[in-house]
């Protein structure tokens, strides 16, 4: 179970600053979950996908939901199945393996090769979630009852979790973790993002965007700050329906809202605001 050599430095599809980079390979190196938490869409969840791109390794995503409980990673019995077989008088039911379901840890602990572990918003879990799994993240196994087996992992993964914030997470959890927070891109990172996205790009149509965009986030009492993922959607509306730069920069000097705003502002108190600052702007211009 040892950590793997090659190093992380990002990838042809996504920019990773040196020390997001750092802390993937501390993680790594120290054979410890990664926790990487930031704003939403500043490319937590992607980050997994290209570790394990970049690493040529195979990636089990596990995705939280407010109703997931830490069993499901490992497995659950199926006992409606097995009940539903006997009433058919169908052989299987005398293996009760034939009733166990595999969690994404189980699959993950069953690759022949060290794979990526993807643990995306754990979060959104019930308070004592992150807790339930501590035994299985320190020591790489765990027991089923029903079959009186303990599964082990045949080789020890690279964990990345993922949080959005949303709740605290029990120090004993985090102790076991190497934390990371993505900052959210400055505009040269910015920059470096869209170029790999849209490498033929007009310099004038970027420079317009990226004033508007970094000009809603300043906005102050934002509900929902526009994130990169929504930025890229929107450069993307913009290429296809042809804006021109010169149309983002009357709005900007007329503190109107940008051409297909709805990429970027996702509800109508921020419409709202932005509407009354401008009006305010303009105002006492």
């Amino acid at each position: 179970m040892q950590g793997c050599a090659v190093r992380f430095e990002g990838t042809e599809n996504y920019v990773s600053t040196d020390d997001l980079a750092m802390a993937v390979n501390a993680a790594v190196t120290l054979e410890r979950p990664l926790l990487v938490k930031g704003e939403p869409g500043t490319g937590k969840t992607q980050l997994a996908i290209e570790v394990a791109r970049a690493l040529d390794k195979p990636i089990y995503d596990w995705a939280i939901k407010s109703t997931t409980k830490a069993q499901q990673g490992l497995y659950e019995y199926d006992a409606v199945s097995r009940l539903r077989d006997s009433q058919l008088g169908d052989d299987r039911v005398h293996d009760i393996a034939n009733y166990i379901v595999k969690g994404k840890l189980w699959e993950c602990f069953e690759s022949d090769v060290q794979p990526v572990l993807l643990i995306d918003e754990i979060d959104k879990a019930d308070i004592e979630f992150p807790n339930d799994l501590l035994r299985e993240l320190d020591q790489m196994e765990f027991y089923v009852y029903e079959t009186q087996k303990t599964i082990r992992a045949k080789h020890r993964p690279i964990i990345i979790i993922t949080s959005n914030n949303e709740k605290e997470l029990p120090d004993a959890f985090l102790r076991r973790c190497f934390f990371h927070y993505i900052k959210f891109p400055d505009r040269d990172t910015m920059q470096q993002i869209v170029d790999v996205h849209f490498p033929d790009l007009k310099p004038k149509l970027l420079k317009e965007a990226m004033e508007v965009f970094f000009g809603l986030r300043e906005l102050p009492g934002l509900k929902k700050k526009p994130s990169t993922s929504e930025m890229l959607d929107w450069l993307k509306l913009l290429l296809a329906d042809d804006i021109p730069p010169e149309t983002l920069r009357e709005a900007s000097v007329k503190k109107s809202l940008p051409p297909l705003y709805g990429a970027l502002l996702k509800n109508e108190q921020d419409v709202h605001l932005f509407e009354r600052l401008a009006f305010m702007a303009r105002r006492n211009s």
